[in-house]
């Protein structure tokens, strides 16, 4: 077996998809997989989530990889599209752009032909990407008229801080999206994760589950299994050597882990050549047959080492798993890095193979 090894469990995914069906059960699923499925792999998540509604990504080169992998369903890019060129080859594709500036109305409508869908991003709060309500409606105005009907118009918002539990800018967020939804009468997509989760008053005809999918809780306060949700991923490697060091003797790159005793040391095939964060050096722990151990000195670009004190049966070919169980959740190994879950899964390099399967071996 190669390893590092990221072992995906489809079963599981689909499993999360129907959990926020649950959630959600008068809304249509928009699934997110940008940035390669959150470290998943692309294609192989959208195949295994044939199920859904529509897809999300960030850019259209993304949409165009799963048009020319087979991909059938409504493409949604998030980001948008920036240059005439691009918003044409959306309507060639037959790709869905999401609007978030005045101008991208009037590049789309140069262009020959129309693309199936346009989302209208409305600015209501997270001031990132958006166009304002008075703006919104003039740009509504103009497809209208160049012969885009309601029925292919939508809302499209995104919640700052709906991880934040009773935080009132999420309700000052819905109130705006809301208005214009009761004036418009355009279908509305607002939902994230954590908001289809929460805040059953912004799921409307639409919601976008993405971090949920891979089985991690958007909220620090529960878990994933709190939620009903089950991880895809498990990050697994191998024990290549172990040493046995004196005391005084210091591990890694710049000494920055002293033995004070007479320590059995092991050292993992991962780094963060792999994706594995650096800020994990001598705060990540690993499990090795059943027994969670700590990561020792610096992270390096292949390597890191672990303590084996509290599992003196280790030996080298032993398999390491970094994350994706009950008793280490990415979630907690984000937590250590000081990071979120977001980053440690879609940062994994290419050089991680993936192993796609229906429920976990």
């Amino acid at each position: 077996m190669n390893y590092p090894l990221a072992s995906i469990d489809t079963a599981a995914l689909q499993h999360n998809l129907q959990q926020a069906r649950r959630f959600a059960p008068n809304s249509r699923i928009m699934s997110v997989i940008k940035a390669n499925g959150y470290g998943h792999g692309l294609l192989p998540i959208a195949n295994a989530l044939l199920e859904t509604d529509a897809y999300a990504v960030a850019r259209l080169d993304e949409a165009v990889l799963l048009r020319q992998g087979g991909i059938n369903h409504a493409i949604v890019v998030l980001e948008g599209m920036h240059t005439r060129e691009q918003f044409q080859c959306a309507i060639d594709q037959q790709i869905t752009p999401v609007l978030h500036l005045a101008e991208h109305v009037e590049l789309l409508l140069k262009c020959n032909g129309q693309v199936p869908f346009c989302w209208l991003m409305l600015e209501t709060g997270m001031h990132r990407l958006g166009i304002p309500a008075e703006a919104l409606r003039l740009a509504k105005q103009q497809l209208n008229s160049a012969g885009y009907t309601d029925q292919q118009l939508g809302l499209m918002s995104h919640f700052a801080n709906s991880d934040l539990l009773d935080d009132s800018r999420n309700s000052a967020q819905i109130s705006v999206m809301r208005q214009l939804v009761t004036e418009t009468g355009l279908s509305a997509c607002m939902a994230n994760s954590a908001a289809i989760i929460s805040l059953p008053d912004a799921h409307y005809q639409w919601v976008r589950p993405g971090l949920m999918l891979y089985g991690v809780s958007p909220f620090n306060e529960q878990s994933a299994k709190d939620l009903g949700l089950k991880p895809v991923m498990q990050l697994r490697s191998t024990l290549i050597a172990t040493q046995l060091l004196k005391p005084g003797d210091q591990v890694g790159y710049g000494g920055e882990w002293t033995a004070t005793k007479a320590t059995r040391m092991g050292v993992v095939s991962c780094g963060y050549g792999d994706g594995y964060h650096r800020h994990l050096s001598n705060r990540g722990n690993v499990i090795i047959r059943d027994r969670l151990l700590p990561v020792i000195g610096r992270v390096s670009m292949d390597t890191i080492c672990i303590d084996l004190e509290h599992c003196p049966a280790a030996m080298p070919g032993d398999e390491v798993l970094l994350w994706g169980s009950t008793q280490l959740p990415v979630e907690q190994v984000a937590m250590s890095a000081g990071t979120i879950a977001y980053e440690l899964l879609s940062v994994l390099t290419q050089r991680v193979h993936r192993d796609y399967c229906d429920g976990q071996s």
